[in-house]
């Protein structure tokens, strides 16, 4: 099986750990990962702003980079969701604007063969228990991609709970959106900011000494507000929790 890591802008940008982590992983389990060097951005940034044609050269290059690989896994549900529900969308509006059906045909190979990571895991590898160690208090945030677009489920919080060491914690109001949503944050601030604390204070309220999520760019927003509420609180991408081992944690 050949399986390509997609680490998506943010990550490559500002959490490269989260993709050394998923690597680590993975290779535990046995499963050979490619990096291919020639990824770039999904599109996802230009297409959420209203900037679709500006987004197909790129959906068109993911697809090219990635298209021979029989899997592609990324652990960034945002970015994921962009390539599984909105490739098939883009493609079907180039037709419908008497363009063709060569984006779509383009597209198509990868949409399929493109997993979040707990997707992954659970549902390619067939595994919950990757004999991970994080004793930590740990509560859980899926977050708006991976909940509503992905359909992750529970399979996040079964890898989770397969954990040793780690007790989870329910969050409050866990289905409700942190206020990242990408430029939303940008153009709405004030509301943006209000829905993460809102999100910040239900996570302290469980007293658990993490948050975790499956996409590092609510992390980052969730993560800066807990900073500025001083709560004391960490967040923690969800593949740098799985791919801790006990034997790591007491090596001298």
């Amino acid at each position: 099986m050949r399986v390509a890591l997609f680490l998506t802008c943010v990550n490559d940008t500002l959490y490269p750990d989260t993709g050394r982590a998923v690597v680590k992983l993975l290779t535990r389990l046995g499963v050979e990962v490619d990096f291919p060097m020639a990824q770039t951005c999904c599109g996802q940034a230009h297409y959420n702003t209203g900037y679709r044609h500006e987004a197909e050269p790129l959906a068109r290059h993911f697809s090219e980079v990635f298209g021979d690989y029989d899997a592609i896994v990324t652990p960034s549900g945002s970015c994921g969701a962009m390539v599984r529900e909105l490739y098939p969308r883009m493609g079907e509006r180039a037709r419908a604007e008497g363009r063709g059906g060569g984006l779509a045909a383009t597209l198509a190979p990868v949409v399929p063969k493109t997993y979040e990571l707990t997707e992954f895991l659970v549902d390619v590898l067939g595994v919950t228990d990757v004999g991970a160690y994080y004793p930590h208090t740990v509560t859980y945030h899926p977050t708006c991609h991976g909940l509503r677009s992905l359909g992750l489920g529970d399979r996040p919080r079964r890898l989770l709970e397969a954990v040793k060491g780690l007790e989870l914690v329910e969050l409050p109001g866990a289905d409700e959106c942190c206020g990242f949503g990408g430029t939303f944050a940008l153009k709405n601030p004030d509301v943006s900011a209000a829905m993460g604390t809102d999100k910040v204070r239900n996570a302290e309220s469980t007293g658990a000494e993490v948050l975790c999520a499956a996409d590092n760019s609510c992390l980052m927003h969730i993560g800066g507000t807990m900073t500025r509420l001083r709560t004391g609180m960490r967040s923690v991408h969800i593949a740098e929790i799985l791919a801790r081992t006990e034997e790591e944690a007491t090596a001298v």
